[in-house]
């Protein structure tokens, strides 16, 4: 299992089995290189750890628990995790500050602990087998080596990831394994079934701060001081660092922050592309000239993504319909050639309300509330025929593709349903004519459950606020940061991301939601926090978003790669999918009728890592499509 991780950890290896219990670890190297390998232990050998991640707040925190009369064997940042579970038991993990997947083994009382960090930037997979043992890795590769864990595709989770793009957690692609959910943990005693609890939730409320137009820099500075301890102590590393520097606001901001900091010794870190609708590349280095860091730019080419085609299964460890994994993926793979950390803008949009999807939530509410259900409809349907004669664009964010996905949601009568219909590569009703007819029944389900049950742990009940739960619990954690986390760990590369610590998470929810978005204007604290730093026009000028020309390249460069992996024959001996469905969708794209660029990459995903990875007679993980 930990064979399957050394990309993730390829500086050395560690094991500890006693009893019950069987901990392996693979490490990247950052911080104490000399003593810092694992597993961990405290209390005499006591208790034992594993963790895959960093503790930014160690320093602190190993101060505290000195006090407390714990003494410490390396100067390693995961050393706390041990030692604080020894102090405070579970409780722990409302001390720590970080991005970590970890499993604590307590030998006094037979008790272990798998924990997730509060936002989900790294991943934990788990599985209880027939046996009664439980197993658990960071990646499903993995955990997808034992023996005993059942190796078949889950229906209902292949229903949901053509809607989301995504599994959403807790489930996987595979039956019977899960992901633990962001801020959740997991107690297991020998013999006994697990116990899933959360033990931190998104802190939003109808109770805010920042209401009158004043306090609006009032909140910013309070919000630039806490990213600015947030960037400190993310820079912290005995190996070379440097930031993925996009050329938009929140990146931008980071980079700045990181070069006051270093006193502007710092490296950048951007790609580029030919089609200017894509390419962010003279933002970048606009703002890497205003902050004096050394700026590294590379232009990503079609020839790069079909050099990476043969190994795409491998990079996407589950599948992932999110295109920006390639571009992220490159970015890493070239930023790694310089540093061993990167620190990123992720998290932004989420908190403040930075996708365009919000400016479209005004748009609807303001469409609404002028005409009744009845005539929402008619609106939808006079909409699509308007939009259907509009010619198709691959531009990024092009006015016909705007249109047909705000098409899409404005008769939703939910917030949340509409937001997820304007980020769907297909909606609900969509799925059972792709899927073939044996898994109709998963298509039929509710798709949008996970949603709904999410949204019902949240304890706002303003609209906006919803939102931002929506984004975080859902796109940000079993997308964004998922996205990130496989395209940069399969260069042994970790990236850090400022804007979700703690202290900016508790400034964001407390706002008011006018302080985020108003208007038109979005991510108004964010900007205001930036103003000095960020040159005026990198803030203020609209939503690009990180991707890449997939729709004309599905189109041109890669339209061979689309008919083979997505070819008839191919699809009906997998049993998966419809093959006419999917030639319709196919043929539409490349005779240029239609942009289905996201329904066809999310299908291109799955079917990839199902023929590289799952699939293939000669791997390892071994899935036969007959078992499903």
């Amino acid at each position: 299992m930990t064979a399957a991780l050394v990309k993730r950890g390829p500086d050395g290896e560690g094991y500890y089995e006693k009893g019950p219990i069987a901990l392996g670890h693979r490490r990247l190297s950052i911080i104490d290189l000399k003593t810092g390998d694992q597993p961990l232990f405290a209390e005499g050998g006591a208790v034992a750890g594993v963790i895959n991640g960093e503790i930014y707040n160690f320093r602190r925190l190993r101060e505290q628990l000195r006090v407390r009369g714990h003494t410490f064997a390396t100067a390693s940042d995961s050393e706390v995790v041990v030692a604080g579970y020894a102090e405070w038991g579970v409780d722990m993990l409302d001390h720590i500050e970080g991005q970590f997947a970890l499993a604590v083994w307590d030998a006094r009382d037979q008790t272990l602990l798998l924990a997730r960090d509060r936002m989900g930037e790294k991943p934990l997979y788990w599985s209880r087998l027939d046996s009664g043992d439980l197993v658990f890795a960071s990646a499903l590769r993995a955990l997808l080596r034992h023996p005993q864990v059942a190796r078949q595709i889950d229906p209902r989770a292949l229903a949901r990831y053509l809607v989301y793009e995504y599994v959403p957690a807790p489930m996987s692609m595979v039956r019977g394994v899960h992901k633990l959910e962001p801020g959740w943990c997991l107690l297991a005693h020998p013999g006994a079934e697990p116990k899933l609890q959360p033990y931190w939730d998104l802190p939003v409320s109808d109770v805010h701060v920042g209401g009158r137009r004043t306090e609006l820099a009032v909140t910013a500075r309070e919000l630039r001081a806490a990213l600015e301890r947030s960037v400190r102590d993310r820079l912290v590393s005995d190996v070379p660092l440097g930031i993925f520097l996009s050329g938009g606001l929140d990146s931008s901001l980071v980079a700045a922050l990181a070069a006051r900091e270093r006193e502007r010794d710092i490296d950048t870190f951007s790609v580029s592309f030919a089609d200017p609708s894509y390419d962010e590349g003279p933002y970048a280095k606009q703002v890497a000239t205003h902050i004096g860091s050394h700026h590294h730019e590379r232009r990503v080419e079609p020839s790069d993504l079909l050099g990476l085609i043969p190994h795409l299964g491998e990079l996407l460890d589950e599948p992932l319909g999110d295109g920006s994994l390639i571009p992220t993926h490159l970015l890493s793979r070239f930023a790694r050639e310089h540093v061993t950390v990167a620190l990123g803008g992720d998290g932004g949009d989420e908190l403040f309300g930075g996708y365009p999807t919000f400016q479209a939530e005004r748009a609807t509410g303001r469409l609404l509330g002028m005409m009744g259900r009845r005539c929402r409809g008619l609106a939808r349907r006079v909409g699509d025929q308007f939009a259907a004669r509009l010619p198709v664009s691959t531009a990024n964010f092009s006015f016909d593709f705007k249109l047909k996905q705000f098409l899409r949601g404005v008769d939703q009568p939910a917030a949340a349903h509409r937001h997820q219909a304007w980020l769907a590569s297909l909606l609900p009703g969509e799925v059972p004519g792709v899927l073939a007819p044996a898994l109709h029944a998963a298509a039929t389900e509710d798709l949008l459950d996970i949603v709904d049950n999410r949204l019902a742990r949240c304890s706002a009940s303003n609209r906006w606020d919803r939102l931002m739960y929506f984004y975080c619990k859902g796109y940000l954690g079993d997308d964004v940061l998922a996205k990130v986390d496989r395209a940069s760990m399969e260069v042994s590369l970790e990236v850090r991301a400022p804007l979700l610590d703690r202290d900016i998470i508790r400034l964001a929810c407390q706002a008011t939601p006018s302080l985020r978005v108003r208007g038109w204007q979005t991510k108004r604290l964010l900007k205001a926090a930036a103003r000095g730093l960020v040159p005026d026009h990198i803030i203020d000028r609209p939503k690009h978003g990180f991707g890449m020309p997939i729709a004309r390249w599905l189109r041109e460069d890669l339209a061979d790669f689309l008919g083979d992996t997505l070819a008839p024959t191919h699809l009906a001996g997998d049993g998966f999918f419809d093959p006419a469905a999917v030639s319709r969708l196919v043929d539409d794209h490349i005779a240029g009728r239609a942009n289905h660029r996201k329904a066809l990459w999310t299908l291109l995903a799955f079917q990839t890592w199902w023929d590289q990875t799952a699939g293939h007679a000669t791997s390892p993980i071994l899935l036969k499509s007959q078992a499903v």
